[in-house]
């Protein structure tokens, strides 16, 4: 006998559904799964085996055959057990499984019976409107998270003796009530910009690459307070859209990195330790799965002690910087997943840290100094907006009690130059912030009187810069003129983003 049910897989950050056909027939006993499955799928015989004994009904001693179609798409992850179960047990007479039944089914199977949670929940049901299904079937624990990204009735069930009641519908579950997707409020937060004192030249860096989403690179001494600015960062930005909330909570679900139930309300912060690999920064491995670039998609990426990472983890950087998406590519498939995120990095001058500071000897040769800094290639750093000099903080600034701006304050500029930003591309499809501009919108939204476009000549003759890095100044100077709600680029726009430019290594 033959029975199928619609489950779903993931490929990226999307879902892709699939269909499972069991089929029992006399014959010899045998479990086979076909259709392009890997091992964590071929195990969840024994788990299905287990959980229908368990369940109270009978695993048949006959020849069953498991086809995951379409064969050509590679399936992995535990949620194909209860889809297989649900198959075998219609197949196997064991439950009636009505013709027109066509609800999506997933979830991981214990050997009680009892249903685990799965990863990439919110992919696989998030084409779910679009599709001929009447509903979702999928363990509690994913139930929240699965019904904020569709319109179609979400089941969250505990164990396949619920799942088997719903599907012969001698019983109907309560609906899962996800919160229905909504514009955030800006989240509260531990810390605030309010504490950082001195640093006002930081400060307004900082504040230019919010608004823009522009990268940054912090050059000072220890102690000179280049990660406590960073870490204040997500308290200025605004809050994301439901999109942007939609798209990140996805990565986050496909990298079984989701805390809890619901859309991420926060903007992702991730800073990885220096000895990160290759693969974990920016995606890969034998399963392809989201690195720290994409978890920071539409958040903030910070590398902490730049030059301590590995040459070869940041050069992958480069064509995320660039492209803001990671493509990852195996012999049986290629996948992309988005990483447009703030790259923030801070590193010290030299290697003791105290090159140019006014009160600690710096004991590094040139040639320390010049073998450290080779840590981080030139291309790289011209990718980088921004270049900053974070000097040690001066004592009077330290004990100072007067008040220093608040995060609310600067978030609000923030807020209004990414409004204007929204408003600028709205027509344009996945551009959202001057960063993203590309060659045609720079000429379009960037142009330059001749006072401008006369000092900007200069600079670019004086620094050497590069095709890149005149670009980088243009839009910088365009966010800057943005945060003062100006329609037209200035001369002062243009010499506040020449001299970000003129910092740091370069």
């Amino acid at each position: 006998m033959l029975s199928r049910v619609v489950t779903a897989t993931v490929v990226g950050i999307d879902g892709l559904f699939v269909e499972v056909e069991v089929d029992v027939s006399n014959g010899l006993p045998n479990f086979m799964i076909v259709g392009l499955a890997n091992e964590e799928v071929k195990e969840s015989r024994e788990r299905v085996r287990s959980a229908l004994k368990n369940s109270g009904l009978e695993f048949p001693a006959k020849r069953i055959v498991v086809n995951l179609a379409p064969a050509t798409v590679r399936k992995e992850g535990g949620s194909f057990d209860l889809p297989i179960a649900v198959g075998l047990a219609a197949a196997s007479g064991q439950v009636n499984l009505a013709a027109d039944f066509d609800y999506l089914i997933l979830g991981e199977l214990s050997l009680d019976g009892s249903l685990r949670s799965v990863r990439g929940a919110l992919a696989m049901v998030s084409g779910t409107d679009q599709a001929p299904v009447a509903g979702v079937i999928l363990p509690h624990h994913n139930a929240q998270e699965a019904s904020v990204c569709t319109s179609k009735p979400v089941y969250g069930v505990k164990t396949l003796t619920d799942v088997l009641a719903i599907v012969s519908g001698s019983a109907i579950p309560s609906l899962a009530q996800g919160a229905a997707p909504t514009p955030h409020e800006r989240p509260a937060y531990d810390v605030d910009f309010s504490e950082v004192r001195g640093q006002e030249h930081a400060k307004r860096a900082i504040e230019v690459a919010a608004a823009g989403n522009h990268n940054i690179l912090m050059v000072g001494p220890p102690g000179s307070g280049k990660t406590m600015i960073a870490r204040r960062i997500p308290t200025i930005v605004p809050p994301m859209t439901v999109a942007e909330a939609i798209e990140t909570t996805k990565i986050f679900s496909v990298a079984g990195a989701l805390a809890a139930d619901g859309l991420l309300t926060r903007r992702p912060f991730r800073s990885p330790h220096h000895s990160i690999s290759d693969v974990a920064l920016v995606g890969g491995g034998r399963i392809p799965r989201p690195g720290e670039v994409s978890l920071a998609h539409h958040g903030v990426l910070f590398l902490d002690e730049f030059t301590e990472f590995r040459r070869s983890a940041l050069e992958v950087l480069r064509q995320p910087l660039e492209d803001r998406i990671v493509t990852i590519s195996r012999a049986h498939s290629s996948v992309t997943y988005p990483a447009c995120f703030m790259l923030v990095a801070a590193m010290n001058p030299c290697p003791c840290g105290y090159l140019n500071d006014p009160k600690r000897e710096c004991r590094c040769s040139v040639r320390d100094i010049e073998r450290y800094r080779r840590k981080i290639s030139g291309p790289l750093l011209d990718r980088i907006d921004i270049h900053i000099e974070v000097p040690p903080a001066r004592y009077s600034e330290i004990v100072s009690e007067d008040a220093s701006e608040s995060s609310a304050s600067v978030g609000e500029r923030v807020a209004r130059a990414r409004r204007l930003q929204a408003e600028r591309f709205a027509g344009q499809p996945a551009i959202f912030t001057n960063s993203e501009m590309s060659s045609r919108l720079t000429r379009k939204f960037c142009r330059l009187d001749a006072p401008s476009a006369d000092l900007l000549k200069v600079a670019t003759a004086r620094l050497g810069l590069s095709a890149r890095s005149y670009t980088k100044v243009l839009k910088v100077a365009r966010t800057i003129a943005d945060l003062e709600g100006g329609e037209m680029i200035e001369a002062r726009h243009v010499a506040e983003a020449i001299q970000y430019r003129a910092h740091g290594c370069t």
